[in-house]
């Protein structure tokens, strides 16, 4: 999910050819509930940003497993080894 418009992430799948569909939130109002709007800091300066963040939703809906403040590197081998975990 991104604070992005939807436009803004239209433009981005179509550019990186990606298949499924992408979450928008400009409002934050979801990225809030769960957590992933937070105090950030940057260059000596703070402010309120996304914290990226994935969450494994179960078939039933609920919330299976966090990982928070994650690096795009690698995670999503990690994400799939605890998805054929179980």
């Amino acid at each position: 999910m991104s604070a992005d418009s939807v436009k803004a992430q239209a433009l981005f799948k179509q550019k990186k050819n990606i298949n499924f569909p992408l979450l928008s939130d400009p409002d934050h109002k979801t990225i809030e509930e769960f957590g992933a709007w937070q105090k950030k800091q940057f260059m000596g300066r703070t402010f309120m940003g996304i914290v990226r963040s994935s969450f494994l939703i179960g078939k039933d809906g609920k919330i299976e497993e966090v990982w928070e403040r994650v690096k795009a590197k690698g995670h999503a081998a990690e994400v799939l080894k605890r998805v054929s975990n179980g």
